[in-house]
């Protein structure tokens, strides 16, 4: 079966450096694929992209090395399942509030008897190869979204879900919920201590910490941290400050 690198990365220590498409385009995937993310997210919630896109972009994503995840729009036990089956070696699930929430998010995730995963990997079969069947539980990562002042109410609870990989912080949705900007890259106390928290509390419960970053010099300091997940902007912001960039420099001249 085919390794899962993020898997590998983290049984190193090591940060995987995430790449986000917002973009439902299969060229622009394959383009982001071949630039050398260690994995690529789909992302399903807040980019444009349905599941036919999605489809596609996966087929893109396996031309190359590059892990491909799938952010799946909400905690649904059937858009889960059916994303694994189109070939997603990872799942991040917005919005995880409570125990009970990650414990379906998780049973999502694995084959009986260790979840409740209909068997059907149409697509996942020919990406992951032989073995799928059997090693499918052990080779899939699950990161479940922490966003809310709820989740952090059940942060100790969450994290002790017996499967659940990794924790993921969306920063905008979190400094809404405790009051602040809504952005990336934070710097408002309640924010950075609400993170420092999340980083120190999953390290004490086994879980892997990850993060969304806007830019690669603050995801940088997340894994100087301890993160080992982090993400840098996303295709459409990238494109967007390029062409900005030489508009301005081209008229500047």
């Amino acid at each position: 079966m085919r390794e899962n690198k993020i898997r590998t990365l983290w049984a190193q220590d090591k940060a995987v450096v995430n790449g986000w498409l917002a973009i439902p385009s299969v060229f622009s995937a394959e383009v982001m694929a071949h630039a050398g993310w260690d994995s690529l997210t789909i992302d399903m919630q807040h980019g444009a992209v349905d599941y036919g896109a999605a489809l596609t972009m996966l087929t893109a994503i396996s031309t190359t090395d590059t892990v491909p995840v799938v952010r799946v729009p909400w905690l649904d036990a059937g858009i889960i399942m059916k994303m694994l089956d189109a070939g997603a070696y990872g799942i991040i699930c917005p919005m995880i509030n409570s125990r009970a929430d990650a414990e379906l998010f998780v049973s999502s995730l694995r084959y009986p008897p260790r979840g409740q995963r209909s068997f059907g990997p149409i697509r996942a079969s020919l990406y992951a190869g032989a073995g799928y069947a059997t090693q499918a539980n052990d080779t899939v990562v699950g990161l479940a979204m922490f966003e809310t002042k709820q989740a952090l109410d059940n942060l100790d609870d969450i994290l002790s879900v017996e499967g659940l990989d990794a924790v993921y912080i969306g920063p905008a949705d979190l400094s809404l919920a405790l009051g602040c900007t809504p952005q990336f890259d934070q710097t408002e106390k309640p924010v950075v201590e609400a993170i420092e928290l999340i980083l120190r509390k999953a390290r004490e419960h086994g879980v892997v910490p990850c993060i969304h970053n806007g830019s690669a010099a603050y995801a940088r300091q997340m894994v100087e941290k301890g993160f080992r997940f982090v993400t840098v902007a996303s295709d459409a912001r990238l494109m967007a400050a390029a062409a900005g960039k030489a508009i301005s420099e081209t008229r500047g001249a």
